[in-house]
C-alpha cells in the first residue's frame, strides 16, 4: 500500500488513511485514550513547563487468523525502549510508554528477563519473611527508588499492544491527545514495525489447518501467505497526527555498514522529522548515529572500556559505518544501574538538548 492511491473516484487518498478505513478499532483503545488523556492533563494541569516522551518500544505481530493462533512476529525485546524511558524519567520527562504486551518494561527490566531466576534474587529472613539477597541490594534500592519517585509523582504510564493495528491506532490517538503540549511533546519510535500485513477481508476465520498432501507421503502442504505492505505513517505522523512543534525520533537499523548512514539519510529527507538515530543490529549496544538536517551526522559511541558485553555484538565492527571516521567519543557523564554503561546514558541527553532547541525556536516564533 503506497503513500498515497487514487481512490473509486480517481480522488488522491493517503495510506494511512484507507489503512484506518479497512481495519477494526481495536477494543481495548478506547480504555487506553481514557487513560492517556487523563495522564496528559494531569501534567498540564500541574506542571505545564512538564515534558512527556511518547516513547514506543518492542515488535508488532500481524495475525494470519481473526481467531489467531498463528501469527508472524519482529524481532525485538524492547531492550532499547525500555532503557530509553528509563533515562527520560531521569531527564524529568514524563514518559508514556507504548510497549508490545510482555516485552522488557522500565525497572523491572533488570529483573524479569534476567538469565537468573527472579527467585534468586531473594532470601529467606531469620524471622521467616523474604529479602533481597546481600549482593543485590544496593542495586536493587537504586532500581526501587527510581520506580518509586516515577511512580508516586505519576510520571510514567504503561500502554500494552499486540499488533501492528493496535499500535498504529494508538499512536494516532497519542499523538492527537498530546496537541495541548505543542512542541513540549517529544515522539522516541523505537518500537520494531512490521512492514507487511494481511488485510481483514482476506484473514482465515480459523486456524488453518496443516493436512497431509493427497499422496499419502506425509509431506506438509505449503503455506503461501501474499501480504500487502503496511503504509508508512511516519510522515503522516510528522504532517497531521503530531501536535505542532512537537519533536520526533525515529531509529533505522541496518545490518551492513556501507547502508546506514546513507539510509537514515533517505529517511530523514522522506519524512521530514527531527532526527533518524542510526544502528548497526551487532554494534547497537555501543554506538549509535545520529542524522539531522542541521547537524548532519553525529556519532555516539560508548568507550571501550566501559562497553558492556554482548553475546550478539562484534567488537571489531565498531567504526566500519561512520563516514567521516571521527575519534571515539570519551564521554564518561551518566550513571547505570546496569554492568557496563548503556548506551542510552548518552543518547537522552543529546535528545534532550535538541528537544531544547526545538521548544527554543518554537518559544521566539
Amino acid at each position: 500500500m503506497a503513500e498515497t492511491q487514487p481512490d473509486a473516484n480517481g480522488q488522491t487518498v493517503d495510506g494511512a488513511s484507507e489503512y484506518f478505513r479497512n481495519t477494526q478499532r481495536p477494543k481495548q483503545l478506547s480504555k487506553h485514550e481514557a487513560l492517556a488523556k487523563e495522564f496528559i492533563q494531569y501534567h498540564v494541569e500541574t506542571n505545564p513547563d512538564r515534558r512527556i516522551a511518547i516513547v514506543t518500544s518492542g515488535g508488532t505481530t500481524v495475525p494470519l487468523e481473526k481467531q489467531t493462533v498463528r501469527f508472524i512476529d519482529n524481532f525485538s525485546a524492547g531492550t532499547r525502549g525500555a532503557t530509553s524511558a528509563e533515562y527520560f524519567l531521569q531527564a524529568d520527562y514524563a514518559v508514556i510508554f507504548l510497549h508490545r504486551q510482555f516485552s522488557l518494561l522500565p525497572y523491572s527490566r533488570h529483573y524479569s528477563h534476567s538469565t537468573n531466576c527472579f527467585l534468586d534474587f531473594m532470601d529467606e529472613a531469620d524471622d521467616g519473611g523474604v529479602i533481597v539477597a546481600d549482593e543485590f541490594q544496593a542495586k536493587m534500592r537504586r532500581v526501587l527508588q527510581q520506580y518509586q519517585h516515577a511512580k508516586k509523582n505519576r510520571l510514567l504510564l504503561l500502554l500494552p499492544f499486540t499488533t501492528v493495528t493496535e499500535y498504529l491506532y494508538a499512536l494516532r490517538s497519542l499523538a492527537t491527545l498530546t496537541k495541548p503540549l505543542g512542541p513540549r511533546t517529544l515522539f522516541y519510535l523505537a518500537a520494531a514495525v512490521s512492514d507487511f500485513f494481511i488485510p481483514a477481508d482476506r484473514l482465515e476465520e480459523h486456524k488453518i489447518q496443516s493436512r497431509e498432501t493427497a499422496d499419502g507421503k506425509g509431506s506438509g502442504k505449503k503455506l503461501i501467505i501474499d501480504l500487502d505492505p503496511v503504509p508508512k505513517f511516519l510522515k503522516t505522523l510528522v504532517q497531521q497526527w503530531a501536535p505542532k512543534g512537537s519533536m520526533v525520533v525515529s531509529f533505522k537499523l541496518e545490518t551492513d555498514p556501507e547502508l546506514l548512514v546513507s539510509k537514515a539519510e533517505e529517511s530523514l529527507s522522506r519524512y521530514q522529522h527531527d532526527c533518524v538515530i542510526g544502528n548497526l543490529l551487532t554494534t547497537r549496544k555501543w554506538e549509535v548515529v545520529f542524522i539531522t538536517r542541521d547537524r548532519g551526522e553525529k556519532w555516539i559511541r560508548v568507550p571501550k572500556a566501559r562497553r558492556s558485553k554482548s553475546f550478539s555484538g562484534v567488537e571489531n565492527m565498531v567504526g566500519l559505518a561512520d563516514h567521516k571516521k571521527e575519534p571515539e567519543q570519551i564521554d564518561l557523564e551518566g550513571g547505570t544501574v546496569t554492568e557496563g554503561m548503556e548506551i542510552e546514558t548518552l543518547i537522552i541527553p543529546e535528545l534532550k538538548r535538541m528537544h531544547d532547541d526545538v521548544i527554543a525556536r518554537q518559544e521566539r516564533h
